[in-house]
């Protein structure tokens, strides 16, 4: 089942696991958007520096620490995805309880993971 994802703190660097996640995701046929510091392209997949207010999405899958995901709350919320999948090294007890409020599921996983073993 397609599942449209945003990977927010997307990297141009291939040793990251957010671009990993990009190529995985597209081999996995998943319509995925990205958003990062830089743009750029990975796969295929354009990589926004602006909060662009994507349709239609199902899973954000983030790679931002803590400190840095505050200025995406309302604009994660405003995409009214499904699910956030907060990687390890995301974990936020605040964000949680704001998606909570807003109907939003959250995983505490591995994009990566989540993906090779059919759990997407």
């Amino acid at each position: 089942m397609e599942k449209k994802t945003l990977v927010l703190g997307a990297s141009l660097n291939s040793a990251r696991y957010s671009n990993i996640a990009i190529k995985r995701l597209v081999r996995y046929n998943q319509p995925t958007v990205a958003i990062g510091l830089r743009k750029g392209e990975v796969e295929g997949v354009k990589i926004e520096t602006e909060k662009i207010p994507f349709q239609d999405i199902d899973t954000v899958t983030l790679y931002l620490g803590p400190p840095r995901q505050e200025e995406y709350y309302d604009y994660i919320v405003s995409l009214n995805p499904q699910r956030v999948i907060f990687n390890p090294g995301t974990e936020n007890q605040e964000f949680y309880e704001i998606l909570r409020k807003n109907n939003i599921e959250i995983e505490v996983a591995c994009t990566l993971i989540m993906l090779g073993t059919n759990q997407y």
